[in-house]
């Protein structure tokens, strides 16, 4: 699999990065430690089901800023891909017309969902989404938002409770590292 990723000097010469270069020399954004690992999953999770767009770019720019691993921060913003993206944003819309109005209109609801279904046919699956999301309006903004905070603050703390870090106190001296 690591041959598929640029490698961190590679990612030092590229000129798309030269402005920002200077600041990937730091350890915490390359090493799996248990503080950077646990920062990379909240700023990719927070990034992932907050903006339905540039989610990468947000996470590891965010993520160099805070010091969070930044293999960890592009991945975790997965959790919103093609099959997820559906019933994320319906949870989201669910719980924003809760906060908002305190109960959860079915008429409108209903009206999003055909009036996506019928843009699919015509005009293609992303205009579809978009008109959907637009059409939803602030009750999923407010909903995101919530989920997209509290994402972060689980997954951080799931990181940082689950994390073995390994002891190098418990091998004989002279003995190599055991295979995962």
């Amino acid at each position: 699999m690591k041959r598929w990723f640029p490698t961190r000097e590679q990612l030092l010469q590229s000129r798309w990065l030269k402005p920002i270069a200077h600041r990937l020399h730091d350890d915490h954004l390359w090493h799996a430690d248990r503080s950077s690992v646990a920062r990379g999953v909240a700023i990719g999770l927070f990034f992932g089901l907050m903006l339905p767009v540039a989610q990468f770019l947000f996470a590891i720019l965010t993520a160099i800023v805070l010091r969070g691993n930044v293999a960890i921060a592009a991945g975790a913003t997965l959790i919103t891909n093609p099959l997820t993206f559906g019933p994320i944003y319906w949870l989201a819309h669910r719980i924003g017309s809760l906060l908002i109005g305190g109960r959860v209109d079915e008429a409108a609801a209903q009206r999003i969902e055909e009036q996506a279904e019928a843009m699919a046919a015509n005009q293609g699956f992303l205009e579809s989404m978009w008109y959907s999301v637009q059409s939803a309006g602030a009750p999923l903004a407010l909903g995101l938002a919530v989920l997209a905070v509290a994402a972060s603050v689980v997954g951080f703390g799931l990181a940082w409770v689950l994390w073995r870090p390994r002891h190098p106190a418990s091998r004989r001296p002279g003995e190599p590292p055991k295979a995962p």
